[in-house]
């Protein structure tokens, strides 16, 4: 294998035209610079100088190399430039995958925070939902996933990096003219002959494990993921629903109250990444600002 730094010294004796002058450009010995040839011709397997006397000249193979040798070198001198620039933050790349309510209420601050810290960082951000943005991340499409789980599951995660954030109630949503609006909290038995609106399937797993734990099946009319649709159904008085506590930041409930629905029911969010993109100053870097942004 050829190593860049016998291609430095073979450059540096066809510039100068002997080891000794080649030895004093570079820094070091004669007699390093001749074993580092010897070394450089044993990889090639050929012969690239010819010495007679005190002259010295390259061989054709020895004029090949040197020829590619000033582009392999300029090549690796700006690949090392820009893995120190990444390292030291000045420049990068992170692909954050988020669920929607975490992209509306950690992720702005979190970036905002990033860029005006490393402005050379650049993140892109696109959407989705847990175990597809898990599979994102496995997969190689995205540095950090941005997910939550109800409980927890074991073995779900293992082979990930786990960075808790917070932990999100969820709250439950009623008519402005409902008899409860005015509750602090609510039993969710209460709501048993409700009308609800829910989510997809797996989104509303948890809340009919609840419900059924306390009597009952609730009786789902609507079926949405989207956030605003949800309130605009619960605050047109077609029915109760309960929403992630972020997901009611991002959205100013019209026409609906919030109230405390107990037993409590809440998810853990979590930002994932894979034990090697850790170690990367980026997406350090990255996973420190979300963290902060859920404290505040």
């Amino acid at each position: 294998m050829i190593e860049a730094r016998h291609l430095r010294v073979l450059r540096a004796v066809a510039t100068t035209g002997s080891f000794s002058a080649a030895a004093r450009e570079l820094g070091c010995t004669q007699p390093a610079v001749s074993q580092q040839m010897k070394a450089l011709e044993s990889s090639a397997g050929t012969p690239l100088l010819i010495r007679t006397g005190r002259e010295m000249r390259l061989t054709q193979a020895g004029e090949a190399l040197v020829r590619h040798a000033s582009g392999i070198l300029a090549g690796l001198t700006a690949a090392e430039e820009e893995v120190a620039a990444i390292a030291g933050l000045r420049a990068g790349r992170v692909r954050l995958v988020s669920f929607p309510s975490g992209s509306s209420t950690l992720v702005p601050g979190a970036l905002a925070a990033l860029r005006a810290e490393h402005p050379g960082t650049r993140v892109s951000l696109v959407e989705a939902e847990p175990p597809r943005s898990v599979d994102l991340l496995r997969d190689g499409d995205c540095d950090i996933a941005l997910a939550f789980r109800y409980g927890t599951t074991g073995g779900e995660w293992d082979d990930l990096v786990v960075r808790p954030l917070l932990t999100d109630r969820l709250i439950g949503l009623v008519p402005d003219g409902h008899r409860l609006a005015g509750a602090e909290s609510v039993s969710i038995g209460e709501l048993a002959d409700e009308s609800w609106i829910a989510g997809c399937p797996r989104c509303r797993r948890q809340l009919v494990e609840v419900c059924e734990a306390s009597g009952f099946t609730p009786r789902i009319d609507f079926a949405t993921d989207d956030y605003p649709a949800v309130m605009g159904l619960v605050g047109a008085g077609l029915g109760v629903a309960v929403l992630p506590e972020l997901a009611v930041e991002s959205v100013r409930p019209k026409g609906a109250r919030t109230v405390a629905v107990e037993p409590a029911i809440e998810r853990e969010i979590v930002a994932l990444t894979l034990p090697d993109l850790a170690r990367v100053p980026a997406v350090a870097a990255t996973l420190d600002q979300l963290s902060l942004a859920a404290a505040r």
